[in-house]
């Protein structure tokens, strides 16, 4: 689903005032034109979905290999494509409709990539593995002679730390241990592969699309976390959280009534009355970063869909454009790591739409039922604490993440994904690889942690161990370790 425009290339990385100037203007006219666009039912919907997967390319020594290029020039795939570091690469799928055997659909197609991808990586003697953080990676790893070969992502790095007036990016996280480090550009942030799920919306229900979203997202977190280290040290649940947000940290605009806003974050809040507000928000209160121009008439929202690829949500509004030039939303769903297995992927994929498609069916808007500071609150104690976590839900609910998933989670996955008609033999099987996971407690960052446990704190034997694992392709919650 590359149709995110920070996605696509820009044809220069060094801007003037001039650019700022014009930029800025552009991104007013077209946040007008998405208002009447909202106010007018303008955009077209169709019940599909579709993901991007972030994944490490790595050496016969499980190290980072940055390869991306001469990888994905003999891949010529046209869903593959490269990434901020050049050991990375995304996958991405293309749209499938919501219905009947969706799931296995994406299944089929994301092995059928993988297996392409890996027999690929090897003819260059590396492997390709998905998983949310590599553990054994190195600080020096993140340098920008690693950077993929792209304007967009010098320019990226040029203006983040223009923004903080060149001081270097402190990266502060206390979990089971204290990483504190500081780091001189943005290639932390190639540190935390994710799994971005992409639900269309309509747009008059887009707001309860995107306040669900943020609701789920404390629960999915720790359904699926699989991030636990970080350079050698034993961090959260899910690392890659607190790490991506503290790799952009540039704030928004300090004399905004929301004080300083954070380009990575969890939200201000909860959408009122239309998806506007958030395109409002990226015109006032984040500075622009990327000024490139555009030739494009305002109707392809060119600078307003580059301005928001620019600022990451943890749910991102998204406006693309089908094979027609019809303009649709999308909610981009961020929070959930790479890997562990395809099947615990896809297994992801179908929890978080079946219990989107539940939240949305209810004819009392949830979000009037837990305010969005708890939403919040869940969100984060999940990343540090997965399925142990104590989350809050609907009437005073409170109990841990476990319980929570297991008790009234799953149930409501289930009556969503009925009410999209899918396969009844694909929710048995999906959703049943999701109970196993909460049965035995076993998610990726558990394996990962017991692993280190059971043979020691080798990170390179880590990765080794869990890359076989992830090629026998079995669900995480089967890893033995």
């Amino acid at each position: 689903m590359g149709s995110n425009i920070m996605g696509s290339e820009i044809p220069s990385s060094h801007f003037s005032p001039e650019d700022f100037k014009k930029f800025t203007e552009r991104l007013d006219t077209e946040t007008q034109l998405v208002g009447h666009w909202l106010a007018q039912d303008h955009f077209a919907y169709n019940q599909r979905i579709g993901y991007e997967l972030e994944a490490w390319l790595i050496n016969s020594n499980f190290r980072p290999a940055p390869i991306n290029e001469r990888f994905l020039q003999a891949l010529d795939n046209p869903l593959v494509v490269p990434e901020l570091a050049s050991f990375n690469v995304e996958l991405n799928s293309p749209p499938e409709n919501l219905s009947g055997d969706v799931f296995k659909r994406l299944e089929e197609g994301l092995k059928l990539t993988y297996r392409q991808c890996r027999n690929q990586a090897r003819l260059l003697g590396c492997e390709l593995v998905t998983i949310g953080i590599l553990p054994n990676l190195r600080e020096a790893d993140l340098s920008l002679q690693h950077m993929s070969n792209l304007s967009r992502y010098r320019a990226l790095n040029e203006q983040v730390l223009r923004l903080r007036h060149r001081r270097p990016l402190r990266i502060d996280i206390k979990g089971k241990d204290h990483l504190r480090t500081t780091h001189n550009n943005v290639m932390l942030e190639a540190a935390t592969t994710s799994f971005q799920l992409h639900l269309q919306m309509p747009a008059r229900y887009a707001a309860r699309y995107f306040n669900a979203a943020l609701i789920l997202s404390g629960p999915m977190v720790a359904a699926s976390s699989n991030s636990p280290f970080l350079f050698g040290k034993d961090l959260w649940e899910e690392t890659r959280i607190p790490l991506f947000e503290q790799s952009v940290s540039v704030g928004g605009h300090k004399d905004s009534e929301k004080g300083d806003l954070k380009r990575v974050s969890f939200g201000a809040g909860y959408i009122r009355e239309s998806l506007l507000e958030c395109f409002q928000e990226n015109q006032s209160h984040f500075p622009v970063i990327l000024p490139a121009l555009f030739d494009n008439p305002p109707e392809n929202l060119a600078h307003l869909r580059l301005h928001n690829g620019t600022i990451w949500r943890w749910n991102r509004p998204l406006i693309g454009f089908d094979a027609q030039g019809e303009p649709h939303l999308r909610i981009e769903h961020r929070v959930i790591p790479a890997g562990p297995s395809i099947l615990d992927t896809i297994a992801n994929a179908a929890l978080f739409t079946g219990m989107m498609s539940a939240l949305i069916g209810k004819e009392e808007p949830p979000e009037e039922n837990i305010p969005f500071s708890l939403a919040r609150r869940n969100f984060y104690t999940a990343a540090r604490q997965g399925l142990e976590a104590e989350l809050d839900w609907f009437g005073g609910n409170r109990g841990k993440a476990s319980t929570l998933l297991i008790e009234h989670l799953l149930p409501l996955a289930r009556s969503g994904l009925e009410q999209l008609e899918i396969d009844s033999n694909d929710i048995q099987h999906y959703l049943g690889i999701i109970q196993q996971r909460l049965t035995t407690g076993q998610t990726g960052s558990r394996w990962q942690r017991l692993y280190v446990a059971t043979h020691g704190h080798d990170m390179d034997a880590l990765t080794a161990a869990y890359v076989e694992r992830q090629q026998e392709e079995n669900p995480v919650h089967d890893w033995t370790v």
